[in-house]
């Protein structure tokens, strides 16, 4: 892959990545994390 591909790919990626910080999906990904880790040790 040439140099432009590469970068074109990077921005991308750190835009969804940005876009999803937006929208509040890293607090959406930590519940559900720690519903798992409480319902693997049976607490919730």
């Amino acid at each position: 892959m040439n140099r432009a591909v590469k970068y074109g790919i990077l921005i991308f990626a750190l835009a969804l990545i940005t876009l999803g910080i937006i929208v509040g999906e890293p607090l959406e990904v930590f519940r559900k994390a720690a519903a798992v880790c409480l319902e693997c040790i049976g607490v919730g």
